[in-house]
């Protein structure tokens, strides 16, 4: 009773952990439309702080993996959350150079933290329990994931992208006081946010070194895991390109949502229907004339992230009784025809097709995660970096995605997350099974 008392109590203070790299990746995300009027990128261009975020996860996952294997989970997500706090910090700099090359690095720094923190927290959640209920459990944490995820764009609305940015023409025309005036404007409202998040995950770093927790898959035994073998295991190298696949397509919907509505004249359609103005009210925090049309259409993204969050709640409870696989591969085909939706179609129809996806991709991740690393035993630590390195998808596919929107329309590109999501189905349905 006393240990399964212990596992609640690690359970908890681990999916803080959550919480907190959900909330970083999407604030991230709201940089993109910012960034891209800022320094008057293309699309793939904005592409690339989605491709400087996530390499990192290419670059720490397997250093990371060792690390863990060596210092053990806890450590490990200490020495994440220092190189999370220090990448925070580089935005300060790099806001107030406005060199886009900066901020590219800043991105680097602090994905790589959140990496190790995956690598250990993602494993040790799905430990802390029977084998049968791994999913549920760790559908639950992510549930947490995705209320940071959640709250981040209402965060960004409000400081990120409340206010327009000026092209380079107009701010030629500004005098040379006004232009300073300007320039620190844009730089404060990138450096505050990211100078409160240092703060806290310093302060989060400080307690995870204090705090007791249990020592799970930490014993001399796991420390001779090898990934020479894990990258024989066929589910879990399958599992990898499903994590690779799950995580570009969902980066990539709510990177690109923001420029997606404004291309559907999004004030217009959110004006001309009372139930639509009143959310956007609530969702703003201020009227629509007051709102600017990026911070409007990023307030709507806050739903797409909540329905994650709503979605893994469920998904927690719903995979105590139905197969985790069968769902994940019911899930994958639902946003499939949610997306051929959004394509064919304009207007609110088009918005909440593509908003509902969120809702969908809740158990993926989680569920994907647990089916791969399934039956590892003393390799799951290297499992787990391997895992992390596909969440690298998330660096190939939004710059993919933004040269076919380039080329043809944001509309018509969706058709590469939908490739995204015919490989999970498939996965779910055949390639997730562990082969003695």
């Amino acid at each position: 009773m006393a240990q399964k008392g212990t596992n609640r109590s690690a359970f908890a203070i681990v999916t803080t952990l959550f919480f907190m790299w959900g909330f970083i990746t999407v604030l991230v995300d709201a940089l993109i439309p910012r960034l891209r009027d800022v320094f008057e990128l293309s699309y793939f261009e904005a592409g690339l702080v989605q491709f400087a975020f996530f390499t990192a996860y290419a670059v720490f996952s397997i250093p990371g993996g060792k690390i863990i294997s060596k210092i053990g989970y806890k450590k490990g997500v200490v020495v994440g959350l220092i190189t999370m706090g220090l990448g925070c910090f580089l935005f300060y700099p790099a806001a107030d150079f406005r060199i886009f090359g900066i901020f590219l690095l800043a991105m680097f720094v602090l994905a790589g933290g959140i990496t190790i923190l995956q690598v250990a927290a993602n494993p040790y959640v799905a430990a802390l329990g029977p084998v049968d209920s791994a999913s549920s459990r760790l559908n639950l944490s992510q549930a947490f994931n995705s209320l940071g995820t959640f709250l981040a764009p209402l965060v960004s609305a409000a400081f990120i992208l409340s206010s327009n940015v000026l092209s380079s023409e107009e701010v030629s025309k500004l005098s040379q006081n006004e232009q300073e005036a300007y320039y620190l404007a844009e730089a404060a409202a990138v450096q505050s946010p990211f100078l409160v998040l240092a703060g806290i995950i310093l302060l989060l770093a400080f307690i995870f070194a204090l705090v007791k927790l249990p020592k799970i898959l930490e014993n001399d035994e796991d420390k001779n895991g090898s990934y020479k073998i894990a990258l024989k295991t066929r589910h879990l190298m399958l599992g990898a390109i499903g994590i690779f696949v799950y995580v570009g397509a969902e980066v990539t919907i709510g990177s690109y949502m923001v420029n997606y509505f404004l291309t559907l004249d999004f004030v217009e359609l959110v004006s001309s229907s009372g139930f639509m103005s009143g959310l956007a009210e609530l969702l703003s925090g201020t009227g629509i004339d007051q709102a600017t049309p990026a911070q409007l259409a990023g307030a709507f993204v806050a739903l797409y992230w909540g329905g994650a969050m709503v979605g893994r709640f469920v998904g927690s409870g719903l995979q105590l009784y139905v197969n985790p696989a069968g769902l994940l591969s019911i899930y994958g085909l639902i946003n499939i025809a949610l997306l051929l939706i959004t394509m064919n179609s304009s207007g609110l129809l088009a918005v909440w097709s593509v908003l509902c996806i969120g809702l969908f991709n809740s158990i993926m991740f989680p569920t994907i995660f647990t089916l791969a690393i399934k039956r590892l035993g003393k390799h799951t630590a290297q499992a787990s970096g391997i895992l992390c390195t596909a969440i690298v998808g998330g660096a190939f596919v939004p710059p993919l995605f933004g040269f076919f929107a380039d080329a043809w329309t944001l509309q018509a590109a969706f058709v590469v997350p939908i490739l995204c999501y015919l490989y999970i189905s498939w996965y779910a349905k055949f390639g997730s099974e562990s082969v003695d």
